[in-house]
């Protein structure tokens, strides 16, 4: 007999379809996630589409970089969920779905008589209903609208962001976007997981502002050890030294030490092994006290080195160190390329998935981001609707289609 494991999809999440009502970024991010391991993700956007849509320059085929960058691989279906008919199109749609998925401002879908408790979750009862909002419905914050540095500012993210003289400063990524959508797509797996157990669907309550709070390790951890709140440290970190930017003879480098044995292999290398006998730096929390003695000795000795080379020296050894490098420097660097992290087809570039499973595979890209409406018929025809329906549909303008993909 075979001891060999069965083999499935292709894809972790082969099978899978999500209806994804949500734009801008931290929905459309977890559905791309999903969609680049296989689930079929139908994007259902109003006439005016997702609004990142023309959130550029840069564009190409009509559509901004910031749309482009976390919509491919799905569907493009326009329905005015605002009409009566546009939601009997969106229940039919969810006949055979498995996630909803929406960042509507809270009450939207109960308005339209849509909630998940009044209605979706007796009407499907293995439906998974994940809603992002800002705040959630409840508290004094509740039903408020968030925006991803509006929540970094109000959650202590941006005080401890930048140096102690430019007062807090927004993140450059909107990591709290990024982190809401990562935590959406491991609370809808969880709940498919489940769902295998109970047979049953559930409602995901995510917001902003929890993710943006969840996110703020160690400076959360800090606080309820010491009682204060912590402050902008630059780019050194508030519990380990040395762990810094340095300047070289000729470019910047980042260090991280985390444990006596990469410093001793550090101090070796840089030639200042006698420090490691100094008293103030024996271990890590002396280092952390004696910061300041620690780092000017360091940037003496640095400043004579060749960054690049040095950095690769470290590496070598088994410390963590490298150059500082910009976007472009990053991306076209052989590592990138090894690790498939940029993708390509038909003009398009964006960013593989960091996902990598030893059988499964992601998608790479199996649909460039769609146009707005480019599947609409497509998808209704797929769910049972006749082609005089579909015309109706559109003559009514409950449902809209793509006339002309835009021209560069």
């Amino acid at each position: 007999m075979s001891t060999n494991p069965p083999l499935f999809g292709a894809h972790a999440l082969d099978g899978i379809r999500v209806i994804d009502l949500t734009r801008v970024l931290g929905g459309p991010y977890a559905t791309q996630i999903l969609a680049n391991h296989g689930a079929e993700v139908i994007k259902i956007e109003s006439a005016a589409g997702d609004e990142v849509r023309g959130w550029g320059p840069p564009f190409a085929r009509g559509m901004a970089s910031y749309f482009i960058n976390v919509n491919r691989n799905k569907k493009s279906v326009v329905i005015d969920l605002a009409s009566e008919a546009g939601r009997g199109v969106l229940l039919r749609l969810l006949d055979n779905a498995d996630v909803l998925i929406d960042n509507f401002k809270t009450g939207t879908l109960e308005k339209w008589g849509m909630g998940y408790e009044a209605v979706l979750k007796d009407k499907f009862p293995r439906l998974i209903h994940c809603r992002i909002s800002g705040f959630g419905a409840d508290g004094p914050l509740g039903g408020a609208p968030g925006y991803d540095a509006v929540v970094q500012a109000m959650t202590g993210m941006m005080s401890i962001n930048g140096m102690a003289e430019t007062g807090a400063v927004r993140l450059g990524a909107p990591i709290v976007d990024m982190g809401t959508g990562l935590y959406c797509a491991i609370g809808i797996l969880m709940a498919l997981q489940e769902r295998h157990r109970s047979g049953l669907g559930q409602y995901i309550d995510m917001t902003l502002y929890d993710s943006a709070l969840a996110l703020m390790h160690p400076h959360n951890a800090n606080y309820f050890l010491t009682g204060k709140p912590g402050k902008a440290s630059g780019n050194s970190h508030p519990n380990i030294s040395p762990y810094d930017k340095f300047a070289t003879a000729t470019n910047d480098i980042f260090i991280g030490i985390g444990n006596n044995r990469a410093f001793a292999r550090f101090c070796q290398a840089l030639g200042v092994a006698e420090i490691l006998d100094d008293p103030r730096f024996v271990d890590n929390a002396d280092r952390v006290v004696n910061r300041a003695a620690l780092t000017e000795i360091l940037e003496t000795a640095l400043a004579k080195v060749d960054g690049a080379a040095f950095a690769e020296q470290l590496l070598a050894a088994g410390v963590p160190a490298g150059p500082v490098r910009d976007v472009e420097e990053a991306l076209l660097h052989p590592q990138t390329a090894v690790r498939g992290m940029v993708v390509e087809k038909d003009g398009y570039r964006g960013m593989g998935s960091p996902i990598k499973f030893s059988r499964s595979r992601d998608v790479g890209v199996a649909g460039l981001p769609p146009q707005l409406g480019e599947h609409s018929r497509e998808i209704l025809q797929a769910a049972g609707f006749e082609e005089v329906e579909i015309d109706a549909l559109v003559a009514a303008g409950t449902v809209g289609e793509m006339t002309a993909a835009p021209q560069d």
